[in-house]
């Protein structure tokens, strides 16, 4: 019979292992001797061994799941215990019993990573959903679809959470999405709608500025084109694919015929540009009689210059302001000298200042007669206010003395 630590080879060829419930038969070799009967079972418990060492490494490793790591043990396990081999099968078994505390660690830490990351998610979807409903409550038609559409694309992208939370968020997101296309397929249909009838308003406007175009009456002709240009802005715009045509029918409308009336008014202002030289010579004159000491005589030279200043005719339209203006400013220094001489003899108006001397006085009389009551009487708050209305009236009636000065010349 040949012995080993953890078993035997009686001398029939059965080879037996030694357990903690006493010894085992694991099979017979008849073919070798003992000792190859026995390191044929040993290396059968080598192999299971190694088995479960590289189940130890992949399992403190984290690579297998707490579920397929519990079934591994298990499966192992087994052949373990009931193992055809010789060696100590109580260690290897005590090995695979010490991973279950190891896989509970990683099936705690592991439910705690997905509480985690399901709770960042929900976030994260909670986050999508109010963006949207933000977007569906606005009015961003251009760049609210693109919006929604990168929104969809993140929450594709998230895992999902509890049935429930994950069912209602989505409904919230859906929703929004919903009432945002149905809000901007009716914008933009009311929008075709307005530019339908922009076209409709521009057309009528590109075919009476085009009706215009060649007309002479340039003032009235020109208030029409001011009054088509606010109608066509307040038509807004119509259909891009006509309203740039439209607007280039109305526009070249415009230039032609302020093209027309420029150059008319070029040629005019060319012939007229003689008549100007002439109002100058005229204006040295005018401005030679100020300041004005003879109005009656200013008068009867300003009447000749009149005469002949409207005999000179029309000047061209960028001198036209600058000559009325200076020839006006002679008239103007005549007449005011022509009022004032009429102010200061108005009769009317002198009896009227010298009235309102003599009452100003009369009052003045009164107030001093009684502010010399007051201070008689002692009465301090009375001799202020008196003083005061003293002061007053005296101020007023020199000005009144001074008016009447004027008025008697």
């Amino acid at each position: 019979m040949t012995s080993h630590e953890w078993g035997r080879v009686d001398d029939d060829g059965t080879v037996y292992v030694r357990t903690a419930d006493g010894e085992r038969s694991v099979g017979q070799y008849p073919e070798g001797t003992p000792d190859e009967a026995l390191a044929f079972f040993t290396e059968r418990y080598a192999a299971l061994a190694f088995e479960v060492e590289l189940l130890e490494q992949r399992i403190n490793s984290g690579v297998l799941s707490p579920e397929e790591a519990t079934e591994s043990v298990k499966t192992v396990k087994a052949q373990v215990v009931d193992a055809n081999a010789v060696g100590d099968l109580i260690s290897l078994a005590g090995r695979l019993d010490a991973l279950g505390p190891i896989i509970a660690r990683q099936r705690e830490a592991r439910r705690e990573e997905r509480a985690q990351r399901s709770a960042e998610a929900k976030a994260a979807k909670e986050d999508l959903v109010a963006q949207a409903e933000k977007i569906a409550e606005g009015t961003d038609w251009r760049h609210g679809a693109n919006k929604l559409r990168d929104l969809l694309e993140q929450w594709k992208a998230l895992p999902r959470i509890d049935r429930s939370s994950d069912d209602a968020l989505w409904r919230r997101f859906s929703t929004a999405r919903t009432a945002y296309t149905r809000h901007r397929k009716t914008h933009f249909a009311e929008l075709n709608e307005q530019r339908e009838g922009a076209r409709a308003v521009k057309e009528r406007l590109a075919a009476e500025a085009e009706s215009l175009a060649e007309s002479t009456e340039w003032g009235p002709t020109a208030g029409r084109y001011r009054d088509l240009m606010k109608q066509w802005k307040a038509a807004g715009p119509a259909p891009k694919d006509v309203d740039d045509a439209l607007w280039k029918r109305f526009r070249g409308a415009q230039d032609a015929f302020f093209g027309a009336r420029d150059a008319t008014n070029a040629a005019l202002d060319q012939e007229f540009a003689a008549n100007a030289d002439v109002k100058e010579a005229l204006l040295v004159e005018a401005e030679a009689l100020l300041p004005i000491e003879d109005v009656e005589a200013a008068k009867r030279a300003f009447r000749d210059l009149a005469d002949r200043w409207d005999a000179a005719g029309k000047v061209p339209r960028d001198r036209m302001k600058e000559l009325e203006g200076r020839i006006r400013k002679v008239e103007q220094a005549i007449r005011e000298v022509e009022e004032d001489a009429w102010r200061k003899s108005d009769p009317e108006k002198s009896a009227r200042a010298d009235d309102m001397v003599t009452k100003l006085e009369q009052a003045i009389a009164k107030v001093e007669a009684d502010l010399e009551k007051a201070r008689t009487a002692g009465n301090e708050k009375k001799v202020r206010e008196l003083e005061e209305n003293l002061e007053s009236r005296r101020s007023f009636l020199e000005m009144a003395k001074r008016a009447s000065e004027d008025f008697s010349g």
